[in-house]
């Protein structure tokens, strides 16, 4: 069992912001697109793409404890399907943002699934911490995910209220900003994959 010291502690909040940014961005894109979301909601949202980024590593350690070959074949694929998934939610926040200024509908909250697919590409590439964390025991992947997770709300909060903020004087233009921003993103993991 390693030494739970500070260094362990200081590496798995680092892991955090590092896997948090992206989910930033989107919390970000979020509230631009529903500047009027409550503090429930925005904790269920911050809280969604934690869970996701605590399960994500979690999951990629069990995968190098036990299949590690398969798991190897499969992070290929990881930056194809973050681009597909947040192209796709990000094209459908552009689209409803450029109807509602044309129709001056009102705009779109959103919604579950959208959240959930957003959780996930996301946090895809977070499977592949489970190489990083691959020399951990049980109870220490655990505390590192956990921390991560625990990371990942309070950066994903904090994009949340930025983005209202912005989202409330950039009126019409937030839907727009918001779908751009995610599919960037999603071009942004796709191209540094291959870097």
């Amino acid at each position: 069992m390693m030494y739970l010291g500070v260094s362990f502690f200081l590496t798995s909040i680092m892991l955090g912001v590092g896997l948090a940014m992206d989910a930033f961005s989107v919390s970000l894109a979020n509230g631009l697109n529903e500047p009027t979301m409550k503090k429930q909601k925005m904790c269920g949202v911050a809280g969604v793409f934690a869970m996701f980024q605590f399960a994500m590593p979690m999951i990629g350690w069990i995968c190098v404890s036990t299949i590690a070959k398969l798991f190897s074949v499969f992070e290929l694929f990881i930056p194809w399907i973050a681009l597909v998934l947040l192209g796709y939610i990000g094209g459908k926040m552009l689209y409803e943002g450029v109807r509602c200024k044309e129709t001056k509908e009102e705009k779109t909250e959103v919604g579950r699934k959208a959240l959930f697919v957003q959780g996930i590409a996301t946090s895809i590439d977070a499977l592949s911490v489970g190489f990083t964390i691959s020399n951990y025991n049980w109870f220490e992947a655990m505390l590192a995910c956990i921390l991560i997770g625990i990371v990942t709300f309070c950066i994903c909060y904090a994009g949340l209220c930025i983005g209202k903020k912005a989202g409330m004087k950039l009126a019409g233009k937030a839907g727009i900003l918001g779908g751009v921003i995610l599919i960037l993103i999603g071009l942004e993991i796709f191209i540094t994959s291959f870097l």
